[in-house]
């Protein structure tokens, strides 16, 4: 009889401890819904953001351990993994005290929403963990359906029907191609783990394998909305309420390059055959979301097609490869978050029940009749076009410093381009704020108590971070550099 080993199931259950905090709360967070008297208390919210500090809590605890490899070496929690697991948490707080005054007045079911948040959550941690192909997918299907039910909780609204619709059909076929794919990897490697797929690569990978990793590249680039597998996110986000939009932009799209960026250290790194394919991803994504972007009358669709050109800024720290390539593009991730909640957080503070106020046309005069919104929108404007002392310029320094000295100049010179042009449409933003006249009446800021300090907090890191970029560096270069031990 083969004796049971202690320590490896014991290194099992840590590798799973930040997933099964968030698993937890998500259970407790529903059983609070069917107990609470209310149908929309706030015992879920309550639940929920515990919770969530206390996962960013284990977390940041178990930062200074050893890596742990745990269930047969399918998830490895190392520092990469806890990085990831603390920002998949921070973006779910973000997004729920965002949603606080939102879903009370729209026809949401509170407990479902927030319970779906937290559910997303747990596939978003596990897959920035996951060692092991088939783990990647199981995680992904954990995140993608809970988001899928998300985009369409405004049931009453066609738009959002629509997105959920479309989000679900496109992300299936998507999930299909990345299932193959490891079908393929298996067949050509006889296992699924990315220890074996990295051997094989180096090996000399033949074209069963290659193909195989290239759809899987194609099931993950979806997620993170890369060229030419993006025409799925402006109507997604425009569609989905504005507070799953956030969740979507920040935390699906990190989750998506965590899994990216663990992969590509395991299979793409030592094959410089990938180089080219990765380099002509990043461009044509700069380059199709910021041209698209420049045309939108809607502030919410063109944040949309921004996301789409922020993968592609993104990506450059992948082309870059490498411990500064890996870290500015963790570096990058946490600034896009902060960035992001507060621009989206200022067009959810324009909003009243009924009217969205997400076109250009409705921000008229918003800068002068509300100081606190103008100011917000930006600083956030200002940092998503890279302007200096802005944490957004420090972002594209250190991607763009990382492929100079890897060598991708004309990568550079791209990406360089199209920042230029995106100032036209961010400023596009600010215009109508400050120098248009506008009689549309909004709620105070101050009745949405939840809603300005999440603004504000966002305001305020993506301000501290462009002034002192050197402490959530250095973070991001220990936590990429554990992939390598």
């Amino acid at each position: 009889m083969t004796p049971i080993d202690s320590s490896s199931i014991l290194a099992g259950w840590q590798a799973m401890l930040p997933t099964l905090v968030v698993v937890v709360v998500a259970v407790i967070a529903m059983a609070a819904d069917l107990i609470s008297r209310k149908p929309d208390a706030d015992a879920t919210v309550a639940v929920g953001v515990l919770g969530l500090a206390g996962a960013v809590a284990v977390s940041a605890a178990l930062w200074g351990s050893e890596p742990v490899a745990g269930l047969s070496g399918t998830l490895r929690l190392d520092r990469f993994a806890l990085f990831f697991a603390m920002l998949a948490c921070l973006s779910a707080l973000l997004t729920i005290s965002l949603s606080i005054e939102y879903v009370r007045e729209q026809p949401i079911a509170a407990g479902d929403y927030y319970t779906l948040v937290l559910l997303a959550t747990t596939g978003m941690i596990l897959m920035a963990a996951a060692a092991d192909l088939v783990v990647v997918f199981l995680a992904l299907e954990v995140m993608s359906v809970a988001v899928y039910v998300l985009a369409g909780m405004l049931r009453g609204d066609l738009r959002s029907n629509e997105a959920a619709l479309k989000y679900f059909l496109l992300g299936a076929f998507a999930s299909a191609f990345l299932l193959y794919g490891i079908a393929l990897v298996y067949g050509a490697t006889g296992s699924t783990r990315l220890d074996a797929l990295a051997s094989a690569v180096r090996e000399g990978p033949d074209a069963l394998l290659l193909v195989g990793i290239a759809l899987v590249l194609v099931g993950l680039a979806f997620k993170v909305a890369l060229a030419p597998f993006h025409a799925w996110t402006p109507d997604v986000y425009e569609g989905a309420p504005t507070t799953v939009t956030v969740f979507m932009a920040v935390g699906v799209k990190a989750a998506g390059f965590a899994a990216l960026a663990r992969l590509a250290t395991a299979a793409l790194e030592p094959t410089p055959a990938w180089e080219p394919m990765l380099w002509t991803l990043a461009a044509l994504t700069m380059t199709i979301g910021n041209a698209a972007a420049l045309v939108q009358t809607s502030v919410k669709r063109m944040l949309a097609y921004s996301s789409i050109a922020h993968a592609g800024y993104a990506a450059v720290g992948l082309v870059a490869g490498g411990a500064e390539g890996g870290a500015a593009l963790l570096f990058y991730l946490v600034v896009y978050t902060f960035m992001n909640v507060g621009a989206f957080g200022v067009l959810l503070a324009l909003a009243r029940r009924g009217e969205p106020g997400e076109r250009l046309a409705d921000l008229a005069g918003v800068g002068l009749r509300h100081p606190i919104l103008g100011i917000a929108m930006t600083v956030c404007m200002l940092s998503l076009a890279g302007m200096p002392l802005t944490a957004g310029f420090a972002g594209k320094f250190y991607l763009f410093s990382a492929a100079l000295d890897a060598g991708h100049v004309g990568l550079v010179v791209v990406a360089v381009v199209n920042s230029l042009v995106s100032v036209a449409y961010y400023l596009g933003v600010l215009v109508p704020m400050y120098m248009a006249d506008g009689e549309r009446a909004l709620e105070p800021p101050a009745s949405r108590p939840w809603l300005l300090g999440t603004i504000v907090v966002a305001v305020a890191v993506t301000l501290l971070i462009g002034l002192d970029p050197s402490g959530p560096l250095a973070i991001a270069q220990s936590a990429y550099l554990s992939l390598a031990r």
